[in-house]
């Protein structure tokens, strides 16, 4: 059995979850962080020094933390090819493309556009601002319509866990009010990934109790 800590409303504890309902492995979900609390705690921190969410403990062995570090041991333990290849430059591969969509849209959108305009109370925002993040984010979805329209998912022609940690971000990103270039094979993408009963459960959720 699984447990993972963290409110169903982080966007990381959302990916996770996700990986988990794709890979169908059972877990129990514990609310931390946020309005919920308890990362301060001690039993908390001994988990996690960062009082940072997600934290995932599979069975006895112990407590993990960070996301990305937290896919790729469910991938490695629990997934197999395609999502996970097991051969090192097919697994590579997917593991680059992984990367690169939390280092550049989920790290460019969640702060720096959805943290500005959801977060941030409507006299405080910086317009300026948020559109200058918005431009930089859509400068790297222009690499992924690109990638996704020749090749159908972000690390190929099958979903792998690439699209976790890049399409975990596209619901929020479709669902706030903002000015979208024009991405047709993203959102052809997205739409496909509306489809999937686990994105449904874990990712396509309100955010109202982030807003400022």
């Amino acid at each position: 059995m699984l447990t993972v800590w963290g409110r169903r409303t982080s966007s990381n504890v959302q990916a996770v979850m996700w990986c988990i309902g794709e890979l169908g492995l059972p877990c129990r979900r514990h609310d931390v962080g946020h309005r919920f609390g308890g990362t301060d705690t001690a039993e908390f921190i001994a988990m996690n020094p960062n009082r940072t969410v997600p934290v995932l403990q599979d069975g006895g062995n112990p407590p993990l933390w960070e996301s990305g570090a937290i896919l790729r041991y469910l991938a490695s333990r629990y997934g197999k090819g395609p999502f996970w290849p097991e051969a090192l430059l097919p697994r590579t591969e997917v593991d680059r493309w992984a990367e690169w969509a939390k280092i550049n849209v989920a790290m460019g959108f969640t702060g720096p556009v959805f943290g500005r305009l959801v977060r941030t109370p409507a006299g405080r925002r910086d317009g300026a601002a948020i559109a200058r993040a918005v431009a930089a984010l859509e400068r790297k979805l222009a690499i992924a319509e690109a990638q996704i329209g020749a090749e159908g998912f972000l690390a190929g022609p099958e979903f792998t866990l690439a699209d976790i940690q890049f399409g975990h971000v596209l619901y929020r990103y479709y669902d706030i009010d903002i000015a979208r270039a024009e991405l047709p094979h993203l959102a052809a993408y997205y739409a496909r990934l509306t489809g999937r009963p686990a994105y449904r459960e874990h990712v396509m959720l309100s955010y109202d109790e982030l807003r400022a």
